[in-house]
């Protein structure tokens, strides 16, 4: 039997080929899980014009360019590291495809090159970066069937982020159809796609399916359009993921002899269970991560914005925030929007980032010392991608640095958006970056992102989609050039909340702000569930407390920050000492907290969060110990059952680490069933953050 196996470290992946069938991956083995996959859908799957599906249908998969690629060889050039060799035999159009694997504990990251092979253009529409059954434990009795799997998938929205869901397959996803009858397979599949430049603005890139004993996570790395599809085949359920496509997102790209197109990267990982892939992705997306010291040490932000100054700062209102945030220790102070506007409707004039004379009567230089005084770096808002429609940066620049669409800029919401392809937008930005650096040593930006650009540019380009991949890999190639000229500089991934919160710009930012909901009892279903998609570390989750709050409902918003990377606000400066005094112990709960967040892997005790259950809970596990934030948002049973499976059959000690001067919860460690049973002993609503430390095997 033509096979070959790929066994890294943490990962076992076994290929099947023969000489009239195209490679299929048939096993993969992950954290836990070894999944014998179905024997039908090959590993890339291609579509151009004049060479479509072999069954009619608006699916990613059966593809007759796929169909006819066939395998050629394969090399290992680094430990860690597969690229398969394909080629069509005798076919038209003639394709080569190389696909690039590399491994890390659990997981797999892919890409496909194509190449036109051929002596005439062709037309790409369509190509996947991963294809693949989704298969049987291969310990298991029978094989899984449709209605044995269920789709995990995430919605944001803004205010509204991370809203979670798990669902059959079967149903209302995908009915059954009984296609046998037909000899064809299903037509349709469950797809979700992202448009425009929003690329986390609705479905997300991030998905799974689980089914008893196996667990398939995947995410598209990519900060524009995508698509993923799950849906039917022939022998088993399958998935396939991909960038922009001409369906979907007006995208093609028209391949001269010898030219190559490369699919934007997607990662699969498999694990057991929820917590297990979600371990696996999260490994790979500290691989996938630009080096940084943030990486391994997150410092402490505060945010003048949330609940505070709302975008209007002033040299006033800001010296006693800072002096206040000083006191409670934070690392950074970022002065966020209206900055540079010397009036309050600052939304169409942004672009040339200069500060305001009249917010700042002795300059902003006053401020940026003060922070610095107090022992914080200073930190500014950007929204570097757009310039106002009455900025004077709109007519400074030519019109080909913008997004156009036959020959007129794209404009939304009083905004036109910068083309980074073009030269001089980046070096308007640049010089802006450089300028604000240089000036005011400023060490961390918050890189805002509050307008999507649409379908994309039809400028220099083979259609709109290909003009907006090239845009968005532009901004990329950006943010590395910013990360490259100051090492040190810290930046905040914002983008409207989470609206573009993908594992391409994460892997090029230091954090991401999880979302702008301002109502405190809200935003812990938010938090609970951001480390699914984004890196517990990155995860920066507001806490807002404020002086005409109760004790609780300040403990509340503080240990939303604490269930992530935490992310202060506030009225500061109006605060008691003994207001004051809680959010100090927060601060240092969370500098105590952030040095084991690089390792954690997340799981969710209570599951994955409605967005109006009362309880909430998020774990995160270290090999010394679990940390795990709950919320009572009151109105139900004052007592739940949190579950740790992997702690079943150890002792444990259970201790309070925020907040430590209240009255406490009532707390019961079940070593037999792996269970925390916690009481809500104050009124509603009401939080906790406990730390689990197992002591040694139950007798």
């Amino acid at each position: 039997m033509p096979q070959f196996d790929w066994t890294p470290q943490g990962v076992h992946l076994a290929f099947r080929h023969d000489e009239d069938r195209p490679l299929r991956v048939t096993r993969f083995v992950g954290r836990g899980a070894d999944a014998c996959l179905g024997d039908d859908v090959p590993l890339v799957e291609v579509l151009a014009v004049g060479s479509g599906h072999t069954l009619s249908n608006d699916r990613l998969v059966q593809t007759s360019i796929g169909a006819a690629l066939r395998y050629r060889s394969h090399d290992e050039p680094a430990a860690d590291t597969l690229v398969v060799h394909l080629g069509t035999e005798g076919t038209t159009p003639a394709v080569e495809v190389d696909v690039t694997l590399r491994a890390v504990d659990g997981a797999v990251r892919c890409v496909s090159t194509v190449r036109n092979a051929g002596a005439e253009a062709v037309l790409l529409t369509s190509v996947t970066s991963w294809a693949s059954g989704l298969g049987r434990d291969a310990g298991a009795e029978r094989p899984l069937l449709p209605s044995d799997w269920s789709l995990i998938e995430g919605v944001n929205d803004w205010l509204g982020e991370g809203r979670w869901t798990t669902r059959p397959l079967r149903g209302v996803l995908l009915p059954e159809l009984h296609e046998e009858l037909t000899g064809h397979t299903p037509r349709s599949a469950v797809t979700r796609t992202a448009a425009g430049t929003w690329s986390t603005g609705g479905h997300l890139p991030v998905a799974g399916l689980t089914a008893p004993g196996l667990t398939w996570l995947w995410e598209v790395e990519h900060n524009g359009p995508w698509r993923w599809e799950v849906g039917e085949h022939v022998s088993d359920c399958y998935v396939a993921v991909s960038g922009p496509t001409d369906r979907d997102h007006q995208w093609s790209v028209s391949l001269e002899p010898g030219d190559t197109f490369t699919t934007v990267p997607a990662t699969v990982a498999l694990g057991r269970d929820l917590p297990t892939a979600a371990a696996a992705m999260a490994a790979a997306r500290r691989r996938n991560r630009l080096p940084h010291a943030e990486n391994t040490v997150p410092t402490i932000v505060f945010n003048d914005y949330m609940n505070t100054l709302d975008g209007d700062p002033t040299t006033d209102k800001l010296l006693p925030l800072v002096a206040a945030a000083g006191r409670v220790g934070v690392d950074t102070f970022c002065i966020d929007a209206g900055w540079y506007s010397d009036t309050a409707d600052w939304w169409d004039t942004v672009g040339a980032w200069e500060p305001s004379r009249t917010r700042f009567p002795n300059g902003l230089r006053e401020v940026v010392e003060a922070i610095r005084d107090a022992g914080m770096t200073p930190g500014l808002w950007l929204e570097p991608e757009v310039v106002g429609v009455g900025s004077p940066v709109a007519d400074r620049l030519p019109p080909e640095a913008f997004l156009q669409r036959r020959g007129h800029r794209v404009e939304e919401h009083d905004r036109y958006h910068l083309d980074l392809r073009h030269p001089a937008a980046r070096a308007h930005l640049d010089a802006v970056v450089d300028r604000l650096v240089a000036e005011f040593g400023i060490g961390f930006f918050k890189l805002d992102y509050n307008i999507d650009g649409g379908p994309g540019t039809d400028r220099a380009t083979d259609s709109v989609g290909a003009g907006l991949l090239e845009h968005n890999r532009a901004h990329l190639t950006w943010l590395e050039g910013v990360l490259a000229r100051h090492p040190d500089l810290v930046l905040e991934n914002c983008a409207s909340g989470a609206m573009r919160a993908d594992p391409a710009v994460l892997a090029r930012t230091q954090l991401q702000s999880t979302s702008d909901q301002q109502d405190p009892l809200l935003y812990p279903p938010i938090a609970a569930s951001a480390s699914l998609s984004v890196l517990p570390e990155q995860a920066a989750n507001w806490a807002y407390p404020q002086p005409d709050l109760s004790d609780e409902q300040n403990v509340f918003t503080l240990v939303t920050g604490l269930a992530g990377r935490f992310y202060l606000s506030g009225h500061l400066d109006g605060m008691t000492d003994d207001q004051t005094a809680r959010v100090r112990e927060a601060v240092d709960a969370a500098r105590s907290l952030h040095r084991d967040l690089t390792d954690a892997e997340p799981s969710w005790p209570l599951g994955l969060p409605g967005w109006t259950d009362r309880w909430v809970a998020a774990a995160r596990h270290t090999p010394s110990r679990t940390v795990v934030s709950v919320w009572d948002r009151g109105d139900g049973p004052d007592e739940t059952v949190l579950h740790f499976p992997t702690l079943a059959g150890h002792a444990c000690s259970v201790s309070t680490i925020f907040p430590r001067d209240l009255p406490g919860w009532q707390a019961a460690w079940d070593a037999d069933t792996g269970t925390l049973s916690v009481r809500t002993t104050v009124t509603t609503p009401t939080a906790r953050t406990f730390s689990l430390t197992p002591t040694a095997p139950s007798a």
